[in-house]
């Protein structure tokens, strides 16, 4: 006999082991168990079943088989069942007209297997099948008297009945569970919702109320300094301040309609090179130019300023095709400047993150800003931004070098 080879010894190794890992521990119990009362009637009442004698040696190895088919039934139902049948059929085409109690039980097993495992219409047809073959006689190659196709036909019907309880439970369970998974999503969904509203609920009345109040009392402090009052200065450092303020609450109140995500503090323009770089190294040609000397924005306008620029770069990315993307980022002593073109087709309203043209223009609208998108005379589409930068003289010391 030749000797399996290192290879195939660890290939098997690693299938047995791989198998303990996704097979229940019951199914090995039982398994084992088959081996072990197919063992223990070889030794014992091998002749009751009509052996020569006893023990019966060869039936170690029939019950090692039985045991490890049982094992696998989970794993492929339809096999098992036709090899344990089939099986059986061997046996008494032995000579033998009695089974042994383990057959008995790994057949009931089987026959449990299949309805359990199984859809309810192949289940049925497969346990109808077995139970005909075994009601025929065919398996035990005699006609079957009355009374013990009865028998056959109560047991296994029974085995199948209890497999199909099982199923029907399973089914339910599942159900169930993706109810309850359903009805926690549909509950975060609504809890998110609400949320919104009542965000959107706040930056309306606070834009109604506190940044009327505030731009009408810089405009009267503005009326009394052009009219000559003698506290020229303090009426300037109130419009000044004034103007600040506005400026803060329309950074907050956009900041209260973004989404809960974008609410949190977020990335800026300084991430955008880093951006430009993963893409370049997949193969697009993209170039970053950085104009004037950088300035460190305020987070709510430096995160507008980001998602115009990942937007359109994005929309560059899927409607340019192949052509060549160039991104300008120009810094001005009171505004920046946001241009991104590409040499390709036109590109539709809606774009690829869902924010689309509609989306950048608000962003660029939330700060006083101009926006402007189209296609270029020459070929391709060209984005562009102006977005004003209202605290220069806050941020003026903090430069970017």
């Amino acid at each position: 006999m030749a000797v399996p080879s290192p290879l195939l010894r660890r290939s098997g190794a690693a299938f047995l082991a791989r198998h303990l890992r996704t097979v229940p521990r019951a199914d090995l119990l039982i398994g084992l168990t088959v081996i072990g009362l197919g063992t223990l009637e070889a030794f014992t009442v091998a002749t009751e079943h009509g052996a020569t004698e006893t023990p019966e040696l060869w039936w170690i190895g029939q019950a090692l088989v039985t045991g490890v088919l049982v094992w696998f039934r989970r794993k492929a139902p339809v096999a098992v069942f036709i090899l344990m049948i089939l099986a059986q059929y061997a046996w008494h085409r032995q000579g033998y007209e009695s089974c042994q109690t383990w057959q008995l039980a790994s057949l009931l097993i089987v026959f449990h297997t299949i309805a359990a495992e199984l859809p309810v219409k192949p289940g049925l047809a497969w346990a109808v099948t077995g139970i005909l073959v075994f009601d025929s006689g065919a398996v035990d190659h005699r006609w079957l008297p009355l009374d013990e196709v009865i028998f056959l036909t109560v047991v296994f019907g029974a085995a199948y009945l209890t497999g199909l309880a099982v199923h029907v439970y399973a089914t339910r369970a599942r159900r169930l569970a993706a109810h309850a998974v359903q009805l926690e999503r549909d509950r975060e969904r609504q809890a998110a919702e609400a949320v919104a509203q009542e965000r959107t609920r706040i930056a309306r009345e606070l834009h109604d109320v506190v940044a009327h109040s505030v731009s009408m009392m810089v405009m009267q402090a503005g009326v009394l300094r052009r009219m000559g009052s003698p506290h020229e200065d303090m009426l300037l450092g109130i419009e000044r301040m004034g103007r600040e303020a506005v400026d803060e609450l329309r950074v907050m109140l956009g900041a209260l309609r973004m989404p809960l995500d974008e609410a949190i503090p977020q990335p800026g323009l300084d991430l955008l090179s880093g951006t430009v770089t993963t893409l370049v190294s997949s193969g697009l040609r993209i170039s970053l130019d950085v104009v004037g000397d950088p300035v460190r924005l305020p987070p709510g306008l430096d995160l507008s300023a980001y998602r115009i620029a990942q937007e359109a770069l994005t929309n560059a990315v899927k409607h340019g095709g192949e052509s060549e993307i160039t991104i300008t980022i120009t810094y001005h002593d009171d505004h920046i400047e946001l241009e991104v073109l590409d040499g390709g087709g036109g590109a539709p309203s809606e774009l690829s993150t869902g924010n689309g043209l509609v989306g950048m223009r608000e962003r660029a609208a939330l700060f006083g800003g101009g926006f402007e998108a189209g296609p270029r005379p020459e070929g391709g589409f060209r984005v562009h931004a102006s977005l004003p930068i209202s605290h220069q003289e806050v941020f003026a010391d903090e430069r970017i070098k």
